[in-house]
């Protein structure tokens, strides 16, 4: 692709934008580490939700998605959409309980829960290996993404696309070093704006290109009934599916959404959503947040995504690299206007560079605040933590560049993490509400998760790209993971009364698994009713699945459907507003009470 003096003009305005935000705020940054991590917990809702989509939109989840459309159809995105139930637990049960807190890092959170020895391993521990390897591969595979719109775009080889993602990384590192978590919230709201943008209109050039939505539609029902297959154009896969059989859609729509960790969509909330819960000014903008946040990453943003892939595979039916496939629609002068090249590949360079701000001052966060601080050099300058927090996020930036080199597909880090990771959501999630959960229930299922899922996939040679083989890894290892760490539980002593009491006063979890705490404790001022912010994330399911589905129906089915699912969002909006409502009253009541 030929650029001209005008696109480079764009791409660099935007690059001095970015730096010109880094500048501004340097000086606020380098004040402590609660401003390099934290923002000084003064962050409004919408700027900390809409980093929080700014992050999760990375360079290679278009092109993910474009490959998923292209081998299983659009249902293949339930690998990810199915993790909204997750998503509204975190926003109505945990942001709140999160706030409380009042930590820097999720990782932190195991000495406030814990006590003693143990608790002081899970929390180094985890600091490292969330901080170090399992962050620079999220780095890695959003490199290898970008690496590969390089090397199509521009007509680099690998060689040169590796240097040009060199510049673009340390670009990335430098702004992030220089201005902390303000430097990248800002940033983020402006590369939001701009991929948002651009993802849109390239979904427009994409389908006008085909003959437009009713043409593409029945242009891809021709590709299916040629391939002999199901269709593409399926919301759901049908029961007897090869990509999804019964067994691998019941994982993911009753096992995968509770029982894994995977980046944004934690069991509970946790990564770079907690630290966004942490920044906010309050619990109720912690909430907003990260409502918004839900409702952008699983209703507004996949249509653009699934369109511009559909119209790939029209327009390219016998590319090889299906991913690469929604980069060849922007190069394409007969879908594309040259004329907005630039401003596009300035947008992936934003989605490129919001997620891995992110990461690296996120994973910088666990690695000082969690390991050189508490374990190394406790009781220093402030100024020595910013300056090592500094120096850690470079680090991260060269380790992840290796891990890049080493990564075979995108696709295959995501089922990566998420069968290693599978069996530990159930200790993360009750670990708020059973008083009898200790340091070892979370150590066990850690270590029991990855020693099972790893055993199966490289001694039994199960295959996690194997559908059936997924949903009997995710299924074994959840099994044996929970077994382990409820027996763990009962074997080991529990936490010590002082520090179950001091947290109960401070998070002030409900349900009846703090009973025996709640007796010890003292009048303790709990605000809203766990069914009710229960019954708002079922409500929120509903809302984000039929936002969903109502403008997929409207785009490619019935519009009267279409538009009745919308309805039902919209009434479910309704009822939500309702029950937060009677949350801040009962608030309140129990506030002016206990005064």
């Amino acid at each position: 692709m030929t650029l001209t003096a005008v696109d480079w003009l764009v791409i660099a305005a935007y690059f001095a934008l970015n730096l010109a935000i880094g500048a501004y705020y340097a000086r606020r940054a380098r004040g402590s580490t609660t401003e390099f991590f934290l923002s000084g917990r003064n962050v409004p809702w919408w700027l900390a939700g809409t980093s929080m989509v700014a992050t999760t939109f990375a360079a290679d989840t278009p092109l993910v998605v474009t490959g998923m459309v292209a081998r299983y159809g659009i249902a293949g995105n339930w690998l990810w959409w199915n993790m909204a139930a997750s998503g509204m637990l975190t926003v109505f049960v945990y942001a709140r309980l999160w706030r409380r807190a009042g930590v820097m890092t999720d990782v932190e959170f195991a000495e406030l829960r814990y006590s003693g020895r143990p608790a002081a391993f899970l929390r180094g521990f985890r600091a490292l290996y969330l901080g170090i390897p399992i962050n620079c591969i999220i780095i890695g595979w959003v490199n290898l993404a970008m690496m590969k719109i390089l090397q199509v775009t521009l007509g680099l080889d690998a060689a040169r696309a590796l240097w040009a993602l060199l510049a673009l990384l340390i670009f990335t590192a430098f702004y992030t070093t220089l201005a902390g978590l303000w430097g990248v919230l800002v940033t983020d709201l402006v590369q939001f704006v701009l991929k948002m943008g651009m993802v849109v209109a390239l979904a427009y050039y994409a389908v006008r290109a085909t003959g437009g939505l009713a043409a593409l539609e029945a242009k891809v029902r021709a590709l299916d009934a040629a391939a002999g297959g199901g269709s593409r154009l399926a919301f759901f896969p049908s029961t007897d599916s090869a990509w999804m059989p019964a067994i691998t859609l019941f994982v993911y729509l009753g096992v995968s959404w509770w029982a894994s960790w995977y980046p944004g969509a934690e069991p509970g909330g946790g990564g770079c959503v907690a630290q966004r819960i942490f920044s906010a000014r309050t619990e109720r903008d912690g909430l907003f947040a990260t409502l918004w946040f839900n409702i952008a990453h699983y209703a507004m943003r996949p249509w653009p995504w699934i369109l511009t892939a559909l119209a790939s595979l029209v327009l390219y039916p016998t590319l090889a690299d299906r991913e690469s496939g929604y980069v060849r629609t922007l190069m394409d002068p007969n879908v594309f206007p040259p004329s907005l090249r630039g401003i596009m590949l300035a947008a992936f360079a934003a989605a490129y560079m919001s997620t891995i701000g992110t990461q690296l001052n996120w994973g910088a966060s666990y690695v000082v605040n969690d390991f050189y601080r508490r374990f190394l050099r406790k009781d220093r300058a402030e100024r020595e933590y910013v300056l090592a927090s500094q120096a850690v996020t470079v680090g991260l930036m060269l380790v992840s560049i290796y891990v890049t080199l080493h990564l075979a597909s995108i696709e295959q880090a995501w089922k990566l993490l998420i069968v290693t990771g599978a069996g530990t959501g159930t200790v993360l999630l009750l670990r708020w509400f059973w008083w009898r959960i200790n340091a070892w229930s979370e150590v066990s299922g850690m270590a029991v998760a990855a020693a099972v899922s790893l055993y199966l996939q490289i001694v039994m040679g199960w295959d996690g790209d194997r559908p059936r083989d997924f949903a009997y890894i995710m299924i074994v290892t959840v099994t044996l993971t929970t077994m382990a760490w409820l027996a763990v539980t009962f074997m080991t002593r529990p936490e010590p009364d002082k520090t179950l009491t001091a947290f109960h006063r401070r998070v002030r979890p409900q349900g009846p698994g703090w009973k025996p705490v709640a007796a010890m404790s003292g009048p303790v001022v709990v605000h809203g009713s766990l069914r009710r912010e229960l019954a708002n994330a079922l409500l929120g399911c509903v809302l984000v699945y039929s936002a969903l589905f109502g403008v997929g129906q409207i785009l490619l089915r019935s519009a009267a459907l279409g538009l009745g699912l919308l309805l039902t969002s919209a009434l479910a909006a309704v009822l939500i507003a309702r029950n937060l409502e009677h949350l801040d009253g009962d608030s309140a009541t129990r506030a002016a009470a206990a005064s």
